[in-house]
């Protein structure tokens, strides 16, 4: 599942940085994804609805309905 997760996000990245953010990928455990925000993303008061809202949500959707996206600084 790790593999799914990685290439997906490498998907979203570019909509990230289309609007001059990005994100890296801290770590996977288990069903638990923890991400660092950076540039415009990691200072963007909106950073939480982003995680939760889309990047969790397509996960789940896409992936497994049990992920869980973390931010962390």
């Amino acid at each position: 599942m790790s593999e799914q997760i990685k290439a997906k996000l490498e998907e979203l990245r570019g909509m990230l940085q289309a609007d001059g953010g990005d994100m890296e990928l801290v770590s996977i455990e288990d069903k638990v994804v923890k991400l660092r925000l950076r540039g415009a993303c990691g200072s963007c008061p909106h950073a939480t609805m982003t995680l939760k809202q889309g990047i969790e949500r397509i996960l789940r959707e896409s992936i497994d309905p049990e992920i869980v996206v973390e931010r962390v600084g």
